[in-house]
């Protein structure tokens, strides 16, 4: 595979703020990225810095293999950016925001018509193409901005944050859309904060905290970074001290809980923890429910690199 973006060594200052600091990472042609972070790591900076919107002190950007200036405007021809702020005209109808966006790029008006009726079907709003704005649900509204940013068909996509607030069925539709338009040759950066969208899209994650590169791998890979080896939650009602003890000082637990109803246990590494744990609630005849065991998420990576304290 060859790279699409490769960041060497980005640094972005403000002030005495370090936004990005020395940070490198490469993206493949074909891929899907997710870059990661809590609010403030620094990924809006870096995908601004990528597209020439912000200035930076130190390192170099390179697309398609050559260097990334304001002034490239061949290159920005190929790429689509889809904000988290939807940003469309609301004097505008649904047809005519996304043939606009197109315009920018797409001048022959029999292939721009093409481009905007696929960018319709990709996103599903064929039966809204003569409604404003102000007439779509949040749903419609994030699959029209997908629509206006990606019309145009480039080879590089970056996509922030663009299942915020949506329903089930817009983030279906979205999410099956950002498939298609892989498989039909795009390379896709890809911000979010919903993990389980981030391990259904992406073939490769990185994660940044204080502008500094954590991780990078496939979710498997990362997940094999998590200090914890399994996740076992049982069902049980008014599960008493001394059992929760017992348990507490079985092999390899790394830590407890229980909420009354749910008992979650933590464990640090081995295997069959749940054989010895059922053996223990049939054994001193303790009733209980659903019992399941689960495997470290990509979440629970996260939250271990990063921290689990609130951010603003």
């Amino acid at each position: 595979m060859s790279h699409v973006i490769e960041v060497t060594h980005l640094t972005k200052e403000y002030k005495k703020l370090r936004a990005v600091d020395d940070l490198s990472f490469t993206v493949e042609k074909g891929e899907i990225l997710g870059l990661l972070g809590p609010n403030g790591s620094g990924k809006s900076t870096t995908i601004n810095c990528i597209l020439t919107l912000l200035s930076y002190q130190n390192g170099s950007i390179r697309i398609f293999n050559e260097e990334m200036r304001p002034s490239a405007y061949d290159m920005k021809r190929k790429i689509g950016v889809v904000f988290q702020e939807v940003a469309v005209f609301e004097e505008l109808s649904v047809y005519d925001n996304i043939n606009y966006f197109c315009g920018l790029y797409i001048k022959d008006r029999k292939l721009r018509k093409q481009y905007v009726e696929d960018a319709i079907a990709l996103v599903e709003l064929q039966n809204f193409q003569k409604f404003m704005p102000k007439q779509l649900s949040g749903g419609l509204l994030r699959r029209l901005n997908i629509a206006c940013g990606i019309a145009h068909k480039p080879e590089l996509i970056f996509l922030d944050e663009p299942t915020v607030a949506v329903d089930p069925q817009s983030r279906n539709a979205i999410l099956e859309g950002i498939k298609e338009l892989n498989r039909c040759g795009a390379t896709i950066v890809y911000t979010s904060h919903y993990m389980e969208e981030v391990e259904i899209l992406c073939d490769r994650v990185i994660i940044l905290d204080q502008g500094k590169l954590l991780a990078a791998g496939t979710c498997d890979e990362l997940k094999k970074l998590a200090s914890i080896e399994e996740k076992i939650s049982v069902e049980i009602r008014d599960l008493d001290e001394a059992h929760r003890l017992c348990i507490q000082e079985m092999e390899q637990v790394e830590s407890l809980s229980y909420d009354g109803q749910v008992l979650q246990i933590i464990y640090k590494q081995g295997q069959d923890h749940l054989i010895a744990l059922m053996s223990y609630l049939q054994k001193e005849q303790i009733p209980y429910h659903r019992i399941y065991s689960e495997r470290p998420t990509l979440n629970d990576v996260f939250l271990e690199l990063t921290g689990k304290e609130l951010r603003d």
